[in-house]
């Protein structure tokens, strides 16, 4: 599946230095207070600083993403993307490497539709403090990073993995319009970037669906399937933050009480979506945060927040059909929902597989291997429907 013809240009970076210098002086007080904050060790994280092996790729992605963010800023959207805006190539030229910035118009408008603001986006991702690493389980090759401040999550990616990202983005967009509280993983930026004369890497970002941070206690990645699904658990007392899945999940539930409906019709939307652009191997994350005894008075979580969300929307015909929901009054509200103890964030994310030759001979392989067990490789309709019920059988 082929990605639209680009339409390349090629400009020159401005320099993050003077930048740097501008913001800090225009931030005051709020930029000292994020600093201070951002300096706060993090258990269980580690940064990219000097020494590490991806400390230089890191960098180079900070300076870029940058000067990416600065030509926006410098030349705001006048209007929602047009059909040559989702097939945009930016290359902007460094010291040493290119940074290459696909669809950005469109990425742009999203960003804005989310409420986010091009100078905060810049300032989490660019130079000034390193990226966080965090210790995957993931099985498969590609590279993690959280920025400082662990709002924004970025992840290294085969060529035809942004391939069926951007064939798909104009309808992702459109989903997301028609249900702006989809559980899926909000896509903030594609880019490409170039060492020298070396090969292109790939690499995207997205809000974290575990943000804020600071007090989940368990993490969770979910396929519905049992097939390479345990991972060893981290030593009582350890530091490390670990990613466990489906097996690890046994004997627990998701205790939602009246949200568990909006739940399940969400789900239903969005593995639907995912079905018709012949997607799978998506994962449900899930993580868990217990509410103090103040969150749990009663009302409390059900503060109905408009701005960024109904978008003009006034028709209760409508509401329903987009499937909203009261918000909880706290940062990343569309990730969260409360239950009668518990927060849970929860997110769908890896939305890049499709279902080709490659995933259907992995599928007859995997049938001789694995008889009689659940696994990962199934047709996008099966997957979609197998995801769902494990939802409709882990909540309440």
């Amino acid at each position: 599946m082929a990605a639209p013809s680009p339409g390349p240009r090629e400009v020159l970076a401005p320099s993050p230095e003077a930048g740097h210098r501008v913001a800090t002086s225009s931030s005051g007080h709020c930029g000292l207070l994020r600093c201070l904050r951002d300096k706060q060790p993090c258990p269980g994280l580690f940064e990219i600083g000097p020494g590490h092996e991806l400390h230089q790729l890191t960098c180079m992605m900070q300076t870029g993403l940058w000067a990416a963010t600065q030509v926006s800023i410098d030349h705001p959207l006048m209007g929602p993307p047009t059909e040559e805006d989702f097939s945009e190539v930016m290359t902007q030229v460094q010291e040493g490497f290119e940074l290459g910035t696909l669809a950005g118009p469109a990425f742009v408008w999203l960003r804005h539709s989310l409420g986010l603001a091009e100078k905060d986006y810049q300032a989490s991702l660019g130079p000034g403090v390193p990226y966080l690493q965090f210790h995957s389980t993931s099985k498969s090759k590609a590279s993690f990073f959280l920025s400082q401040d662990q709002r924004f999550f970025l992840k290294t990616q085969r060529r035809r993995e942004v391939q069926a990202l951007l064939t798909h983005l104009p309808r992702y967009m459109q989903h997301l319009q028609r249900h702006p509280h989809s559980l899926l993983a909000r896509l903030l930026g594609v880019h490409s970037l170039r060492v020298a004369r070396g090969k292109k890497k790939y690499f995207i970002i997205m809000q974290s669906v575990f943000y804020p941070a600071g007090r989940i206690s368990e993490r969770y990645d979910i396929k519905g399937c049992e097939v390479s699904r345990w991972v060893d658990p981290a030593p009582e007392g350890s530091p490390l933050i670990l990613v466990l899945k489906d097996l690890n999940f046994q004997g627990k539930t998701i205790y939602l009480g009246p949200q568990r409906s909006w739940l399940l019709r969400q789900m239903e939307l969005d593995t639907a979506f995912l079905r018709e652009l012949n997607v799978l191997d998506y994962s449900l994350l899930v993580a868990f945060q217990c509410l103090h005894k103040d969150e749990r008075s009663p009302g409390s979580s059900l503060v109905f927040r408009t701005a960024g969300s109904v978008q003009g929307v006034q028709s209760q015909d409508e509401l329903g059909a987009q499937n909203r929901r009261l918000l909880p009054a706290a940062p990343n509200a569309l990730h969260i929902l409360d239950g009668p103890e518990q927060r849970y964030f929860l997110g769908l994310v890896d939305l890049a597989t499709v279902y080709g030759l490659r995933k259907r001979l992995e599928h007859l392989w995997k049938t001789l291997l694995y008889p009689g067990r659940t696994f990962s490789t199934v047709s996008p309709a099966r997957y979609a429907r197998r995801l769902y019920q494990w939802v409709e059988a882990h909540t309440e």
